[in-house]
């Protein structure tokens, strides 16, 4: 049995916890309106909703090359469906876990550095990346996506604690 690094668990039990409530957010995103969005510039919720389920997969196979190339940011695919995308999170997350259970302490501590046209774009520490964009990321466009479940009048899970449509503790 594989014995996971202190600084890899403490991430993999915040990922799973946060997958969780990402779940809740993800299982409210109405099939009916996944091409609709609230502006012009924005995504649409379908695509959205898939770049929060994908997250975990996309970033931490980022985090695991160094050094890493700038990803193209391409605009995400429309999912089909609401089943679509809590699919995509499970083995999103799935992949997460398995990329961090496999770093250590020194490969999560170590200079992690993205590059695009020979240049160096970035440089930090691997674990202040997975922290800034696998997790601060995720929770930044999950809160985006509880904006449009609210402009689309679709009850607000709670996230944190109690939202206008939902009270864990009552």
């Amino acid at each position: 049995m594989t014995t996971i690094a202190p600084m890899a668990s403490a991430l993999i039990e915040e990922l799973t916890a946060e997958a969780a409530i990402t779940r809740r957010v993800l299982e409210r995103v109405p099939e009916a309106h996944l091409a609709w969005a609230p502006h012009g510039k924005s995504r649409t919720l379908g695509q959205l909703a898939r770049h929060v389920a994908a997250n975990p997969d996309s970033v931490s196979a980022l985090a695991a090359q160094n050094p890493a190339t700038f990803p193209d940011f391409a605009e995400e695919p429309m999912p089909d469906s609401t089943a679509e995308l809590l699919s995509i999170l499970d083995a999103s997350v799935a992949a997460g876990v398995e990329r961090l259970a496999a770093l250590s302490d020194a490969d999560l501590v170590a200079t992690w550095r993205v590059m695009a046209n020979g240049a160096e774009l970035m440089a930090m520490p691997r674990h202040a990346f997975l922290r800034s964009v696998l997790l601060n990321h995720w929770y930044h466009h999950r809160g985006q996506l509880t904006v449009y479940l609210r402009l689309l009048d679709v009850p607000v899970p709670s996230v944190y604690g109690p939202s206008a449509d939902e009270n864990p503790f009552m």
